[in-house]
């Protein structure tokens, strides 16, 4: 009832579209031009990607420091190892550049050489001040000399901070205004104002000037990102249309596609314009996807029209054909591939869940657009050309089925072993992935800010900032000497850890003010003894720049303290290993029920992020599985055609998973996409396959042989046409130069070809193997919906 129903159906939207053309095509324009409108919403987004719900501790913890503290990523470092840059000309120069930065209105305060201040007792006042390090601009070599002789070896608190003292590397850091480090304005600033100052500087003393911090790196991976978006869609619209061409050598046919799949993208862009949603790494790959996805859908609905053509010249007859009789195989497909992205919808991550929704609404939106404009644009054209035609009786694709028909017919136990023995060994490389929870993996390494960031981790020790916040639970408790030596202890562990940079807390202020209390002499740079403390803390508190000096460290109220250190780009187990002993320390020094210490920051919010994604994956996977599931089960009713369906779905998953762990490609944020991806697309081949054989089971009276192999010549061509233009679309992001969206493109390209070949051996083998169990008349029985109907053996192939 349910499949005659929906017969009926498809026959009066083929009349309904076919008779409306104009209305129909002005609607598209009305849409369209709405959609393209929305573009002026589109905003790149500014922040890094929080992986982590709203409400996860993780998160919580994280907004508390921030809320205390204010931004963390707000430094913006530049450096320059050069010993030329210790001449009057060139250092003078380098601190005019401070100067200059210092003077925008994005700039909250640098600290470099030119204004660095140094600690200094008043004896006769009995407090501490700050006077400036360089006194009158320095016009000697011999000046230079004696202010950075000073610096390398009289001031400790700026060691690893403004120099390394080994390597007399200099530097100097540019602190953003909080408020618009997340913002659009701090990347017009370092694009435009930033850039500018540093070229100028550059090209004035022909001194290399490396540049790295936060804010730049995502203000320059951001820009990256933009740039590929243009590179994507022109590469994905290059490659699919050279394909279609090739399959079909007709430029009608492939101008068509194009601007079927040319106004899906601007309709890509229209709705994340629409729904106010951030062009992220994973929303900046839809525009190219739809590209990828909607070809597809143009290869069948030409495809039909070709063939009907052929059959009996009637155009009017063969578009009705195309709408009724593919629309509805044509939906199936696009439901099930938007089943695989929609599934990202049911995560906590806020990445995930834009990304599912735009994807999921444009691959619909596709569907509907390939539907209504290829019928309606052929209608007003001539007939094709019998040189157009030619492509349905290609005899190497003919060469290529009948090669799968004989593997089928002769070889089905080396297919079974094969099949299993590749089952196995996937099995053993799924145990080597990994997990990277690295934020700058992922990142170009050709480009020159990520050569800065090695740069950096080589002079400065890395990056990206951890943070210990330490609560001691009492108002000015964080300035007591018993938890300033806790807090030291702490350092000394960060200390011992090669990956992250010398600690930088109110430990190090208290430490200079000893130094200071004694006449600026380096060995007194240590915390002072319970004798000294009681005079020197007193000599501080009366001093007027004690609250600027402490309010970077300590907050309001003097209870809580933060101890910040840079840790490098580690592989995420050695990130685990640095957590877990810096943790085991925090709870040995700092007993719980005496304080409130507690790990964040940027580096550690991110590994957590990555962790709790791969959580997200299996439950979106497991989701994808168990809906393509019930969508087998009401189009065929038929457990053991569900199981059968999966196996040869589910196989292609896992040998990309091992390839991952052989491979060394870790599960990330951008890899772990590439399943639920796969699996939602290479399942259309299998609905295809299957529909096509429950009908010819039907025509053959139920002989199953004839019935599998008829199924296979019919559908292994369409399916290799699509899994084609697939495999190349997707190979086309291996030419980012993002490492995680190269391995999105490689593995995607990789699961799609195993599964066509699965669906086109291992599935037919299987139906042949179990034919007694599942080619009967009470378990398939009659579908609730026809997706190829019953007069129709010719559907979407020759």
């Amino acid at each position: 009832m349910v499949a005659k129903l929906t017969q009926g159906f498809w026959a009066k939207t083929a009349r309904l579209i076919l008779r409306n053309r104009i209305l129909i095509l002005i609607l598209i324009a009305a849409i369209t031009v709405f959609l393209a409108l929305q573009w002026q919403n589109m905003r790149f987004s500014n922040s890094e990607a929080n992986l982590l719900p709203d409400d996860h501790p993780i998160n919580l913890e994280y907004l508390s420091f921030l809320e205390q503290f204010g931004e963390e990523g707000n430094v913006v470092v530049i450096a320059v190892r050069d010993s030329s840059l210790f001449t009057p000309e060139k250092f003078n120069r380098w601190n005019k550049l401070s100067k200059q930065m210092d003077a925008f209105p994005e700039v909250d305060f640098v600290l470099s050489t030119d204004n660095l201040q140094e600690l200094e007792k008043d004896n006769e006042k009995q407090e501490f001040t700050l006077r400036p390090f360089i006194k009158k601009t320095p016009t000697t070599k011999k000046e230079i000399d004696s202010l950075t002789n000073h610096l390398f070896n009289d001031l400790p608190f700026y060691d690893d901070v403004i120099f390394n003292k080994e390597s007399k590397t200099v530097r100097t850091l540019i602190y953003l205004d909080k408020d618009i480090v997340n913002t659009s304005v701090r990347k017009d600033f370092i694009l435009q104002d930033f850039n500018k100052l540093i070229a100028n500087f550059e090209k004035e003393t022909g001194m290399d000037v490396r540049i790295s911090g936060m804010p730049y790196v995502r203000t320059m991976n951001s820009q990256n990102i933009i740039d590929e978006i243009g590179k994507f869609i022109l590469a994905a619209l290059g490659v699919t249309s050279l394909i279609f061409f090739f399959f079909f050598r007709s430029f009608r046919a492939t101008f068509i596609s194009m601007f079927v799949v040319i106004i899906g993208v601007m309709w890509a862009f229209g709705i994340l314009g629409l729904l106010r949603y951030e062009i992220t790494v994973l929303t900046a790959l839809i525009p190219p996807l739809i590209i990828v996805i909607g070809i597809p859908n143009c290869i069948f609905l030409i495809n039909k029209y070709q063939q009907e053509v052929k059959k009996h010249g009637n155009q009017a007859l063969s578009l009705q054909r195309v709408i009724s009789k593919i629309g509805n195989a044509t939906l199936m497909t696009n439901i099930t591939t938007a089943s695989g992205f929609a599934t990202f919808i049911i995560t906590d991550s806020k990445l995930l869940k834009e990304f599912g929704i735009v994807a999921s609404m444009n691959i619909i939106g596709i569907f509907i657009l390939s539907l209504l404009i290829i019928p309606i644009v052929y209608s007003f054209m001539s007939l094709p050309k019998t040189k157009h035609l030619k492509h349905l009786n290609t005899k190497w694709i003919e060469t290529f089925v009948t090669w799968m028909e004989r593997i089928v017919r002769e070889r089905r136990i080396s297919v079974y072993v094969v099949s299993i023995a590749l089952l196995v060994v996937s099995i053993i490389g799924m145990y080597q992935i990994k997990i990277s929870g690295s934020p700058i993996e992922d990142m170009p390494k050709n480009a020159e800010f990520f050569k800065d960031i090695r740069f950096f981790e080589e002079e400065f020790d890395g990056i990206m900032p951890v943070e210990i916040v330490v609560d001691t639970e009492r108002k000015k408790g964080v300035l007591k000497s018993a938890n300033l030596r806790k807090m030291d202890q702490i350092g000394e562990v960060i200390q011992e850890i090669p990956e992250l940079s010398k600690p930088i807390s109110v430990v190090n202020m208290v430490k200079y003010s000893k130094q200071a209390f004694y006449n600026g002499l380096p060995k007194y740079y240590q915390l002072p003894t319970t004798q000294e403390s009681t005079f020197i803390m007193d000599v501080a508190r009366k001093s007027s720049n004690d609250g600027n000096l402490l309010k970077s460290f300590v907050d309001s109220t003097g209870q809580t303290a933060r101890i910040t250190t840079y840790m490098r780009d580690v592989k995420t187990e050695r990130m685990e290993e640095i957590q877990g002993k810096l943790q085991e320390n925090i709870d040995k020094i700092f007993p719980e029920d005496r304080y409130n210490v507690y790990l964040t920051g940027k580096a550690l919010l991110f590994l957590k992020g990555t962790k709790y994604l791969v959580k997200n994956l299996v439950m979106s996977l497991a989701l994808a599985i168990g809906l393509i599931g019930l969508f087998m089960a009401y189009l065929f009713r038929s457990f053991r055609m569900i199981v059968i369906s999966l196996i040869p779905n589910l196989l292609p998953l896992v040998i990309t998973a091992g390839v991952m762990g052989f491979a060394g490609v870790p599960i990330k944020p951008s890899t772990i996409l590439v399943f639920s991806i796969a699996f939602g697309i290479s399942v259309d081949d299998t609905i295809h396959f299957l529909a096509k054989y429950r009908q010819e089971l039907i025509a053959n009276q139920w002989r199953i042989k004839k019935s599998v192999y008829a199924a296979l010549r019919e559908t292994g061509v369409s399916m290799f046409y699509t899994s084609i233009v697939l495999f190349f679309g997707f190979s086309v992001f291996m030419i980012s130069s993002f490492g995680g969206t190269v391995a999105l493109g490689a593995l995607v390209s990789a699961t799609l070809l195993f599964a066509m070949l699965a669906n086109l051996i291992l599935l037919p083998s299987l139906l042949l193997s179990l034919e007694r169990s599942i080619a009967n008349k009470t378990v398939l029985k009659e579908p609730q919906i026809d997706i190829l109907p019953k007069e129709e053996l010719n559907s979407t192939e020759k």
